[in-house]
């Protein structure tokens, strides 16, 4: 590694290389791979981050910045940290550019982490970096539509349910859809089956092979370890460990519980939230006080059968600590 200094020097390289990502991601949406690019003084920050969210990815490299640095590692990592001015990760990769589905992502954090700022592939990688530099103070500022309307948009969902976009193209008008609340929950079809879809449809294919979905409720500020052990719990009553569930089902009024949230980041668990609608067409059988008293179903019945693919529970509701709710469906 050649040692460089903060400087927007010029990049004579004319090599139109249009690299593409090769890695997993380059149909999906998350980052496994990441490489953070730092000037030789700020490699104390680097070490820091890499100590920090190192484990929650399968590599992360330190490279020390030099004018073709990014061009030299194009399409060996998913995603690209910048410890670095924005202005110079954006000149140093903008000829680099050629896809945004095969593009790695690119997210630039400045030395004292104040701001972790996804400059491309928000979607691909660079939101999920952003957010996981958050835990070490830095606020992720995220531009994509979705993300800043607070709204989980057809690439996160995809994320959440490890599963991948095959058509990338569609997710302009399905983004437009969430944007305006008129995307609905993702439709399971399980096949063999030929399915005819226009432009407008994303499709979304799984990553493994079928697994559970663990529903889940509780009450307001339940703790990460509450939910933990629920859910561990849970799954202690059937034939499945954490390593079959695809994701955790919830509703919209829990999907901000930090507990929660905390608990499946922990885990490497993708969360998805089920509106009322999508819930009470998905009712379990077991009663639940939330009906009489909001007009909402038992939440962690329902938001197992309307994610689970055969939409049957393979355990129904039951209470962890009186915090807590979890089913299990398949």
């Amino acid at each position: 590694m050649s040692s460089g200094t903060e400087t927007d020097d010029t990049d004579d390289s004319s090599t139109d290389s249009g690299g593409h990502c090769s890695t997993a991601d380059s149909d999906g949406e998350v980052a496994e791979e990441i490489a953070i690019i730092s000037f030789g003084r700020k490699m104390d920050t680097a070490e820091e981050i890499k100590d920090e969210i190192g484990d929650r990815y399968e590599t992360i490299d330190i490279i020390e910045y030099h004018g073709d640095v990014f061009e030299e590692h194009w399409g060996e990592y998913d995603c690209f940290i910048g410890l670095m001015a924005s202005g110079i990760a954006m000149r140093k990769t903008a000829h680099l550019l050629d896809d945004k589905w095969d593009d790695p992502a690119i997210c630039v954090v400045d030395e004292e982490l104040t701001w972790a700022i996804p400059i491309t592939g928000g979607h691909h990688g660079a939101n999920q970096v952003a957010q996981d530099l958050a835990t070490m103070g830095a606020v992720p500022a995220m531009t994509t539509a979705s993300e800043a309307a607070g709204k989980q948009g057809v690439e996160s969902r995809a994320k959440a349910m490890d599963t991948h976009v095959v058509n990338g193209d569609s997710t302009v008008k399905t983004n437009l859809a969430v944007l305006d609340d008129n995307l609905g929950p993702v439709v399971r079809l399980e096949g063999p089956k030929a399915v005819l879809v226009g432009d407008d449809v994303t499709v979304l294919k799984r990553n493994k092979a079928d697994g559970v979905v663990i529903g889940t409720g509780s009450v307001s500020g339940a703790s990460k370890e509450s939910f933990i052990s629920a859910w561990k719990e849970a799954l202690d009553q059937t034939p499945h460990d954490l390593s079959d569930v695809e994701f955790v089902g919830t509703a919209t009024r829990k999907e901000d519980e930090e507990g929660l949230l905390e608990a499946a980041q922990e885990l490497d668990l993708g969360v998805v939230a089920f509106d009322k609608e999508t819930l009470l067409k998905h009712e379990g059988p077991t009663p639940s006080k939330s009906k009489e008293l909001i007009g909402w179903p038992g939440v962690s019945e329902a938001s197992a059968i309307a994610g689970s693919a055969e939409q049957e529970l393979v355990l129904e509701k039951i209470g962890y600590e009186n915090e807590v709710t979890v089913a299990i469906g398949r």
